[in-house]
């Protein structure tokens, strides 16, 4: 009952591709495109070669960064005899999109003054979590709104990302501009009061992580002369260094050479250092029951911030890899594999340590660093503890598909830490290091201690989309937790209850305070669904947070009572008269603040959710 359950999941799953993002996957052009691919190409994207992306990693990646590649780029002398016709159909056959098509408005640029760059405006936030222990607060003072001025807010501006049915990098606000990355690999600098183009960046593949500031000096002219620089990754692993001034790139590098290898988890920077996490897209792989799975394993690295030299590197499993078997049609497995990062990584100053979340192992035999958090020294890279949370988990999708022969005999639960770990402290002056897992548990672990468990608090029935999937938020003792409970439809052999909504922890104990749950609003809509899946913010007095139905929901700290809300799943018009529509609120997202601004990234058209492609700004009413 399981396997058909899984089945049919993924059925769905190939069903909204197909519908949303590969819109011409049978035209006559991306049938050529495969023909071409595949008599050219397949031999080494197949992932057997180092360096070469595999195949479902290069659907990843914009049409004119492969076109570029196959023209002037990495794999021009490969494709010397290819025409430009062949090349730009490879190119639509992989990505599903034209590569003559696929650009930006040019209506959209600023004008002189929008453009400018302030200086003297520093970032409001440290990174992904606001600071670096990932708390997620906003203070007053940076936020603009309260109770009551939050509940006159109205659309101002909106920005539709061109060709996406998704939204998943946090912006940045900086400089009078907001920064943010898009599915096309395209990285944006906008103006944060009209929404126009300061600048675009082109990277090779979708950013799905935040963007993220260096630290900023308090000369305006000094950082002038040294110019301001901002960081991000890329689906195919790359990190950048970029000018936030221009969009000029400074530095990149692709520290892996695992053709699966991928960045989801948001880099962390702190005094001249940017630490960061690697994840990889090979669970997706060994769907197919030839590959060789799997040889992955999750990593952590260092880099000087201002050169891109890389100053240390450490692997979640220090096990040797080695084959380990064979599979029913003598495909060799290797293992122990995955326990990836991609969750955002928490900094402990005081202590010297980052703390990482992992997920699961991607082959047999399943070992003690999956599903587990991670203390490491942040001078050597060193792990000084581990706590695991869910033993015997490994899983890929080869237990998905009928031909289960890449599937590990674990099969699962699949219950990684994709919420952000964060450091917390308590009223009494307590540190604990707080774990929100897809299982549906929240931990609060000692860091004096080795992670000791201190306390956990089931708050919802979990599942491969969560449980807690993406991002808490804490104000004083309120711990603010997101349920998304998903309803997979697998199986599973417990019977925990959906819980999908809003629920507030007493961080001292890990008792619920209040819980909310979400009413049904989808109406009927295809791929709604009420749970939490994206990161929540909180401000005083409040927590914020969308949910996979659409709507954006203000809930009071204190009682858990809905304040204020907005349905986003509706359609839009920028300022150059382009169209934009939302839908479901997922992914490491969660909406930020500036001076009475709000802003908001609607639309996840990715595993059974609602497609959208637009970012929202909100003003309070004057």
């Amino acid at each position: 009952m399981r396997l058909a359950a899984k089945q049919s999941s993924l059925i769905a799953v190939i069903i909204t591709v197909s519908l949303f993002i590969l819109p011409s996957a049978f035209s006559e052009e991306t049938m050529s495109g495969q023909a071409v691919f595949e008599k050219n190409c397949q031999e080494c994207h197949n992932g057997s070669v180092a360096k070469a992306p595999h195949k479902d990693m290069l659907s990843l990646m914009s049409p004119t960064m492969i076109l570029k590649a196959l023209t002037d780029g990495a794999m021009q002398e490969q494709a010397t005899h290819l025409s430009v016709i062949e090349k730009k159909a490879v190119a639509t056959f992989l990505t599903g999109r034209d590569p003559d098509t696929y650009t930006a408005v040019e209506q959209r640029k600023c004008a002189v003054n929008a453009a400018w760059f302030d200086y003297n405006q520093h970032p409001d936030t440290s990174g992904w979590g606001f600071d670096r222990k990932n708390t997620r607060y906003v203070d007053a003072a940076t936020a603009g709104v309260d109770k009551n001025s939050i509940k006159t807010m109205k659309v101002k501006w909106v920005f539709p990302f061109p060709g996406a049915v998704r939204t998943r990098s946090q912006p940045l606000i900086l400089g009078g501009a907001i920064y943010t990355g898009s599915a096309d690999g395209r990285v944006y600098a906008l103006d944060h009061d009209t929404g126009c183009i300061r600048w675009s960046f082109q990277a090779a593949a979708e950013v799905r992580t935040a963007i993220i500031p260096q630290d900023w000096t308090n000369d305006s002219q000094g950082m002038k002369e040294n110019f301001p620089v901002i960081y991000f990754g890329d689906l195919t692993g790359t990190l950048y260094a970029v000018r936030a001034d221009t969009g000029e790139e400074i530095w990149s590098d692709n520290p892996n050479d695992h053709p699966s290898v991928t960045i989801t988890a948001s880099p962390l920077y702190d005094d001249g250092v940017i630490y960061l996490a690697l994840s990889s897209l090979e669970v997706t792989s060994a769907a197919n029951p030839l590959y060789e799975c799997c040889s992955f394993r999750g990593m952590l690295l260092a880099y000087n911030a201002k050169t891109g030299q890389e100053l240390w590197r450490t692997e979640t499993i220090q096990e040797p890899l080695i084959e380990t078997g064979k599979t029913s049609v003598g495909t060799k497995i290797w293992g122990p594999s995955g326990a990836p990062i991609w969750s955002n990584l928490a900094l402990d100053k005081r202590r010297g340590r980052i703390y990482a979340g992992t997920g699961e192992n991607y082959s047999s035999p399943a070992n003690g660093s999956s599903d587990a958090v991670f203390a490491f020294n942040i001078k050597t890279g060193d792990i000084l503890w581990v706590q695991q949370k869910t033993a015997q988990d490994a899983w890929n999708v080869g237990c998905e598909v009928e031909d289960r022969s890449n599937c590990p005999e674990e099969d699962g639960p699949d219950f990684d830490f994709g919420a952000a770990i964060m450091l917390a402290t308590t009223s009494d002056g307590k540190d604990l290091v707080i774990a929100g897992q897809k299982s549906g548990a929240v931990y609060a672990l000692d860091p004096d201690d080795d992670g000791k468990e201190i306390w956990m608090r089931r708050v919802g029935k979990g599942g491969i989309q969560g449980g807690v999937h993406f991002g808490m938020a804490r104000d004083g003792d309120n711990l603010f937790v997101p349920v998304s409970d998903f309803p997979d439809r697998h199986d599973w052999p417990w019977k925990w209850e959906e819980k999908p909504g809003m629920v507030a922890l007493d961080l001292k104990t890990g008792q619920i305070k209040w819980r909310t749950l979400h009413d049904d609003k989808c109406l009927g809509r295809t791929f709604c669904t009420p749970g939490i899946s994206a990161a929540a913010t909180a401000l005083d007095g409040m927590v914020i947070a969308g949910a996979m139905d659409g709507w954006l929901r203000v809930y009071d700290d204190e009682t858990g009572h809905v304040i204020w809300e907005y349905d986003t799943a509706r359609d839009y018009t920028d300022i150059a008269g382009s169209k934009a529509f939302g839908g479901s609120f997922g992914g490491s997202v969660g909406p930020i603040f500036h001076k009475g601004m709000m802003y908001v990234q609607s639309g996840y058209g990715i595993y059974l959710h609602m497609p959208g492609n637009v970012l929202i700004a909100f003003e309070v009413a004057k």
